[in-house]
């Protein structure tokens, strides 16, 4: 299963990516995150391994995240022409997903974020999952940029609220 998910942020694309890759700030926009952290490597630097666990519900999903691709490494002083890739693998129990993140700038002060998700899934259970709820994924990819947006914007805190 693959699909692209869009959205555009009003900040420059240097602020956008310097937020993004800040692991202290995952946990106010990334609502299902439990634990991210590096198993070797430093965070979002490529060839880095993390342990990422996040909450569905009352079930926790364990997974492996590795960073493929970061380019420009050095987010400081990027051209305007420049894209800023920044794309990871994630294993974990009966999935494999690649996510592709781009960040153009759109003008001098609004950055244009493109996500591109590809899944894979085994077992009898997971491959359901991807076939009755693909769409599930898509909407989830979609508040996680929504809620990247209300906390860049905004500085709104997806745990500010809950109990």
């Amino acid at each position: 299963m693959k699909y692209t998910n869009s959205i555009e942020i009003a900040l420059p694309r240097e602020k956008v990516a310097q937020l993004l890759a800040d692991p202290a700030q995952l946990p106010k926009w990334l609502r299902s995150m439990v634990l991210h952290e590096p198993v070797n490597g430093i965070h979002g630097q490529l060839g880095t391994k993390s342990r990422v666990v996040m909450q569905s519900g009352k079930r926790k999903i364990e997974c492996t995240e590795t960073i493929t691709r970061r380019d420009p490494a050095d987010l400081h002083g990027i051209p305007k022409e420049t894209v800023v890739h920044f794309d990871r693998e994630i294993v974990g129990p009966g999935m494999w997903s690649i996510v592709r993140d781009r960040l153009t700038e759109a003008n001098p002060e609004t950055t244009l974020w493109e996500q591109e998700s590809e899944y894979r899934f085994s077992g009898l259970l997971m491959r359901l999952v991807g076939l009755l709820m693909p769409s599930a994924f898509r909407k989830q990819s979609q508040q996680h940029m929504q809620d990247f947006k209300a906390f860049a914007e905004q500085g709104k805190d997806v745990r500010e609220g809950k109990d």
